[in-house]
């Protein structure tokens, strides 16, 4: 070989396609966006026996070359565009070997677009359980092509392939499986004289998508569309034409290489599962019953850990405060950066867990069979069945969440989803609702074995559900829309979780929580101390000359006057200047101008929030006063009242504007870019601080 050899990987959603990339790169991957899109690409290399190495591109799930959306559309691009830079050499077709019928479908079209391909039949152990023998070798003669059978999860068979793409060449060798020239003669010869194409089922597809290939010209589309009105050519009746004449092939294909077992037959393990757990009554109950259990389980098994970080970090202050000199570098280091990032890494114990139980719920094949479930409750606010994927994918993060709209085709349908997805409670807003809950709520047990602490944090999560729900049914009734979206979805078999997998996941979460989010919120924090240690030269004069007449002429604790000067100091500086001027809005819904400074700073990432509190009451405390961080706001007092800063009251209208409010500036970056408008962001925006406001207002005064 030459130059480096490109493999596509192309299949239906849900045939581990994307976990034989995984085998075939191990680690030499990279994810960008295919040229022009913000559609994700996947691509890495593979070593082969033969010394070479190949480049693998892992093409989005698919279920025909018949695109709906933008994502499948990337798909037969890259497959016919022979001058892009991804243009394939050899295609590998990833089908699951238990359902070969719907599978081979994808593999028909492309193998008549007459590039070379491997076909793959992977989770070859669950056809074997079914009862399911194939003939690969008969197989294999049939279509002209390398068969190999894979069971990707256990790495099986994969060194097979990559001798099968070792040995592969530039040159097609399957078999046409049918006859495509019969679907539309005349139009099919004009085509492929007039443009380059290496088989008529180009033309064909040409014919079919040219409004929506972006490698022709406006001029060879028109010209297309001239061909079409001349031959009387109508699209959706062809495709119909062509599925019943591929599914021929495919049924006289599987007669002769595909045997059942009928010993074996029999309803599947995962169908009887189902039964139960896709139940329209109890399969909701019992999916409650696990979010409980996985919000039960973050304050349980994370308080050992978050009380070893806490401890931790207070070592390391009292260290520092030991070894280092007392200064001005000093005081930023312990008060601004240290305290700011121990208030949010004592945290991250709480999101691995909860990443756990997502990965978990994702490998088992359970959290596909939730969107199933909640297909009909999206239906009844208007929204498309696909909505479900992203509103599940918020409760980690509302950016990926956002970007898996794009298997949505309605574009009202998609904005609307992108619309009201950031109200479901992502990961960023667990440090927050954890900090408060124990704050206010007593760790109790309800009937004996309920947490109330865990009921409380469910009860927010499920606030953001319904709020997007409520949302979504409001925006439907104003941005109308005549198009019909449907719900396409292969439910995978139940498997049992790979924990490598899964903890590869955990991993990789919690390195980009701490890298990312802890960029911003140490410069957040470092930002922060200089504004709340720093203000007006006179009115810092004035507090210093005032204490040190009070020290000298009073009798008050040395200690008590210290406390006295940082609140004052704090107060008058740049940060409390910024948190007054805000404090009259914030004061209905409970805030003090401290908490209207998180609110700002917050701002960037939600998580800013509890390194923001935990830097305002490092400055005001005293220096060798090193408590955690939720001991320091337990411990707050409001100066006019007496009373604890955070009462029920206040912790819940706050924990309300933090679940409703868009205190995220990624997210809003990325709305941007998938609408390719300032208008929704700002919609969003607008929509969501006014929710978020109104609903804090409403529960402050309730609850006070």
């Amino acid at each position: 070989m030459s130059e480096q050899l490109k493999v596509a990987l192309i299949g239906n959603p849900n045939t581990g396609k994307s976990t034989l990339f995984n085998d075939l790169t191990g680690l030499n991957q990279k994810v960008g966006n295919f040229p022009g899109v913000t559609v994700d690409k996947k691509t890495g290399n593979a070593k082969l026996p033969n010394g070479h190495s190949v480049e693998i591109i892992d093409l989005p799930g698919i279920y025909s070359l018949y695109a709906k959306s933008r994502d499948e559309q990337i798909a037969f691009e890259v497959l016919y565009d022979r001058k892009g830079k991804l243009r394939p050499d050899l295609v590998i077709v990833v089908a699951d070997a238990s359902n070969l019928k719907r599978n081979l479908l994808l593999y028909t079209q492309v193998a008549d677009l007459n590039i070379p391909v491997i076909l793959v039949l992977n989770m070859i152990d669950v056809a074997e359980s079914n009862g399911l023998k194939i003939d690969i070798n008969k197989l294999s003669n049939k279509l002209g092509i390398r068969v190999v059978a894979v069971n990707a999860r256990q790495n099986k068979g994969v060194d097979e392939l990559k001798q099968a793409i070792a040995d592969a060449t530039r040159v097609a060798t399957q078999l046409r499986t049918i006859k495509v020239e019969e679907l539309a003669p005349e139009l099919i010869g004009e085509i492929s004289e007039k443009f380059a194409v290496s088989s008529p089922y180009e033309a064909l597809q040409l014919a079919h998508q040219h409004e929506n290939l972006s490698s022709l010209s406006s001029e060879q589309s028109d010209l297309i569309e001239s061909l079409e009105q001349k031959h009387s050519f109508h699209s959706s009746s062809n495709q119909a034409k062509e599925t019943v004449a591929r599914y021929n092939f495919i049924n006289d294909l599987l007669f002769d290489c595909v045997k059942q077992d009928e010993s074996a037959a029999g309803e599947t393990f995962s169908n009887r599962i189902d039964k139960v757990l896709t139940h329209r009554f109890f399969g909701l109950i019992i999916f409650v019953l696990i979010l409980f259990l996985v919000f039960q389980s973050i304050f349980t098994f994370a308080e050992y850990p978050m009380s070893f970080i806490e401890t931790l970090f207070l070592d390391i202050e009292q260290g520092l405060a030991k070894i280092l000199p007392d200064g001005v570098f000093t005081n930023l280091l312990i008060n601004g950066v240290v305290a700011g990032l121990s208030g949010v890494l004592v945290f991250l114990p709480q999101i691995v867990i909860l990443f756990f139980f997502i990965s978990v719920l994702e490998d088992t094949g359970y959290m596909a069979r939730v969107t199933f479930m909640m297909d009909k409750l999206m239906r009844k606010v208007g929204l498309n069945g696909k909505s479900v994927v992203p509103l599940i994918s918020g409760v980690a993060c509302a950016v990926p969440a956002i970007m898996a709209t794009r298997t949505i085709e309605s574009w009202k349908d998609r904005v609307i989803t992108i619309l009201v997805t950031p109200l479901m409670s992502c990961s960023a807003r667990l440090p927050v609702y954890t900090l408060l809950i124990s704050l206010v709520v007593p760790e109790t047990k309800v009937l004996g074995f309920l947490s109330l602490q865990g009921l409380a944090l469910l009860s927010m999560y499920l606030i953001g559900f319904f709020a997007a729900i409520g949302a979504a049914w409001v925006m439907k009734r104003i941005v109308r829309s005549r198009e019909r979206g449907y719900f396409i979805m292969e439910l995978p078999i139940y498997r049992m979780p790979r924990w490598s997998h899964i903890g590869l996941q955990m991993y990789e979460k919690a390195k980009t929580f701490v890298t990312e989010a802890g960029k911003v919120i140490i410069a957040v924090s470092v930002i922060l101390w200089v504004l709340s240690t720093y203000g007006p030269s006179d009115s810092m004069k004035a507090i210093d000359t005032k204490y040190e007449t009070l020290a000298k002429t009073t009798s008050n604790n040395a200690k008590l006057l210290e406390q006295e000067k940082s609140a004052e100091k704090l107060e008058a500086s740049y940060a409390g200047i910024l948190g007054r001027t805000i404090e009259p809005v914030i004061k209905p819904l409970g805030y003090d101008w401290k908490i209207g400074i998180a609110l700002i700073t917050s701002f960037a990432a939600r998580e800013v929030f509890v390194g923001t509190m935990a830097t305002i009451y490092s400055v005001e405390g005293e220096g060798d006063d090193l408590v955690s961080v939720r001991q320091k706001l337990a411990s707050a007092k409001n100066p006019e009242t007496g009373l604890p800063v955070f009462t029920v009251a206040t912790a819940f209208s706050l924990m309300l504007f933090y679940a409703f409010a868009m205190q995220c500036v990624s997210t809003i970056a990325i709305v941007y870019r998938e609408t390719k408008s300032i208008k929704w962001p700002l919609i969003q925006l607008t929509y969501m601080t006014v929710l978020a406001y109104v609903a804090s207002l409403i529960a402050f005064q309730l609850l006070k």
